[in-house]
């Protein structure tokens, strides 16, 4: 049985205002840390209940101190705060704009109880990931359903009573915004790379479990399939304004797990390697896969990939991300007021219409199926996921 939401206590913004019913925005991401003594306790919290030792988690700290112990995520999540609210405000749209992290301050809860006490009611949730899949958006739903429970607990409500309902968002992969934000960064960074105008385009994406993979099939299409079809587009379009045929692949970096569970490959060094062995002597390396130079760009790609192409002898620049790019911040806009009017809609019982989409996967549901997004295909979490028509399922 889903969640029951409190009743709301305060005015709705008037049925006339295109955010309706939405009165507040959550901008939902990731979190890191803000210094080295954060480094090991954040880390704790990603791998909490995978028995990952303290020891192997200092492995990875590594990549932290490589940068002074701090994420650049957190003030660049900062950065598309203020973006967000500057394209609210010059649409006349007064919508708060909150910001809540799954693994750091500000937390999740802490993002919906400033919400609640600002009389908030019904929020609607951006995720920073474009893409569906467990790691992009079911575990976040989960934590935003146990922090919802959470909430309700501490005002003393019910059991099962939310004192807030949040809606999401659309995966956003394939709406214009964001594909356009990355079509500009992959020609900025080609016209960057003087001489070589042939240059391969290469993709990056977060690698995740083949088995995660596999159970991302039941949103649509698979976590590989959406990049192909982001890849494909941002490619396409690219070139028509370069004026010359752009040759591409998709890589991905950032692998974790024992190393006999499979991952998606290639892995982005091993694939320069195979690049410079066929011949290829310059790169464009393009982050479709994030949204912002968050640690997996800084590291994996700004200090480890483009010293593996830099050993090969490779030309290489890394394209900027989508980051705080108007026509991006312009689209994460759009997409709240589309997701305001399939809310008005399902609310007054009228048919829904689609969203925009470029390429050749249409729209993602804003309501996830039943099962969608698991870890392993078939296999049920036992954990609660909100946005879902099924929140147990």
């Amino acid at each position: 049985m889903a969640a029951q939401t409190a009743a709301q206590t305060h005015p709705s913004p008037p049925p006339s205002s295109p955010a309706a019913p939405y009165d507040a925005v959550l901008l939902y991401s990731f979190g890191g840390p803000d210094g080295p003594d954060d480094v090991l306790p954040f880390l704790r919290n990603v791998t909490a209940g995978k028995g990952i030792p303290d020891e192997r988690l200092a492995e990875v700290a590594e990549h932290y101190h490589h940068f002074g112990g701090r994420s650049p995520i957190n003030e660049q999540n900062l950065a598309l705060q203020r973006a967000l609210v500057a394209e609210l405000t010059a649409r006349g749209l007064d919508l708060p704009v909150l910001w809540g992290n799954r693994n750091w301050q500000p937390y999740t809860r802490d993002a919906l109880a400033a919400a609640h006490a600002d009389g908030a009611r019904r929020v609607v949730a951006i995720v920073t990931s474009a893409y569906s899949s467990y790691s992009g958006c079911r575990q976040y739903r989960e934590d935003l359903y146990g922090a919802l429970d959470t909430l309700g607990e501490e005002l003393g409500l019910e059991p099962g009573t939310h004192p807030l309902q949040v809606d999401k968002v659309r995966a956003y992969f394939n709406h214009p915004g964001f594909v356009q934000a990355n079509v500009d960064a992959v020609v900025e960074a080609y016209r960057s790379l003087e001489g070589s105008p042939q240059a391969r385009l290469v993709f990056v994406t977060h690698s995740i479990p083949t088995t995660m993979e596999e159970a991302s099939a039941l949103s649509g299409a698979t976590y590989r399939e959406q990049h192909l079809d982001v890849a494909r587009t941002v490619a396409q379009e690219a070139q028509k304004v370069l004026g010359h045929d752009v040759e591409w692949d998709l890589a991905y970096c950032s692998r974790s797990g024992p190393p006999h569970q499979p991952w998606l490959e290639p892995d982005v060094n091993d694939h320069l390697t195979a690049l410079a062995q066929a011949g290829t002597t310059a790169v464009v390396i393009a982050p479709i896969g994030f949204v912002s130079d968050h640690m997996e760009v800084a590291f994996d790609l700004d200090t480890e990939a483009l010293e593996t192409a830099g050993t090969l002898g490779l030309s290489a620049v890394r394209a900027a991300t989508v980051g705080t790019r108007e026509v991006f911040v312009r689209g994460l806009v759009d997409l709240v007021l589309e997701r305001a009017q399939r809310a008005r809609a399902r609310d007054a019982g009228e048919p829904l219409t689609d969203g925009v989409t470029v390429g050749d996967l249409g729209p993602f549901r804003d309501v996830c199926a039943p099962g969608c997004c698991r870890q392993r295909a078939g296999v049920a979490s036992g954990i609660p996921a909100a946005c879902s028509s099924d929140p147990l399922s």
